[in-house]
């Protein structure tokens, strides 16, 4: 099995279900008394927020390349970022480390492909959902993705890092998505995927008959089954 290093705190409350769903995937894969091999570097989410607020991806760069040299230096094998909005950072840390990173956005397309969908709602952070290197993805895979009005993208925001980080499940908001998803079905969307890995906190399948990809589920287990490959 190959070590997994986790960039993780973005926030913590995800983070904890990551190691869950790794641990459970390495369990289901190999049975027995088997878990994971992985090391984490955790940040400190109000630095990593702020930086956002302030659109200071130069900084956020600096700061995910030496969390990851320093998960290459514990000898991590793969690289997973456990955090849609931090995919940002990719390219930078692709160019300054050997890791090989395990994209969050390329392994849902994966996903939704498989599931042979072309249209697809995209929720989560204004960052992830206003900003390209998310959607561009999933276009270049053939797989069309539509986001909410200005309003219902502020609306999730600010759900985002007002309640969810801070680990805050409020029914009002649960139904203000399922309103925003309902809304986006309306306008073609086949299935939803959850673009934030705190959204799942909030929102699950039961909740709605769109077909939802969790994320932090599905990069979890790619992780894993990366890890074991070979």
């Amino acid at each position: 099995m190959k070590k997994i290093g986790l960039i993780g705190g973005m926030s913590w409350e995800s983070t904890l279900m990551y190691y869950e769903l790794i641990n459970k995937k390495v369990k289901a894969m190999l049975g027995g008394l088997h878990s994971s091999n992985c090391v984490l570097e955790s940040v400190d989410f109000s630095e990593i927020a702020e930086l956002q607020a302030e659109e200071n991806w130069k900084a956020l760069d600096a700061l995910m390349i030496s969390r990851a040299k320093s998960l290459q230096n514990s000898g991590a094998e793969l690289l997973v970022i456990c955090a849609n909005t931090m995919h940002l950072c990719v390219d930078a840390i692709e160019q300054h480390t050997s890791i090989p990173v395990v994209h969050i956005a390329k392994v849902t397309a994966d996903e939704i492909k498989e599931a042979r969908l072309d249209k697809v709602a995209l929720l989560g952070t204004k960052f992830t959902m206003e900003k390209d290197f998310f959607k561009n993805i999933l276009i270049n895979a053939g797989i069309d993705v539509i986001v909410p009005e200005e309003e219902d993208r502020d609306l999730i925001h600010d759900i985002i890092y007002n309640e969810l980080v801070r680990g805050e499940v409020q029914p009002a908001s649960k139904k203000t998505y399922l309103r925003i998803i309902e809304a986006l079905k309306g306008q073609g969307a086949q299935g939803v995927i959850l673009g934030c890995t705190e959204i799942p906190l909030l929102i699950g399948q039961e909740d709605t008959d769109l077909p939802l990809f969790n994320t932090t589920k599905i990069h979890a287990e790619k992780a894993v089954e990366r890890a074991l490959e070979g």
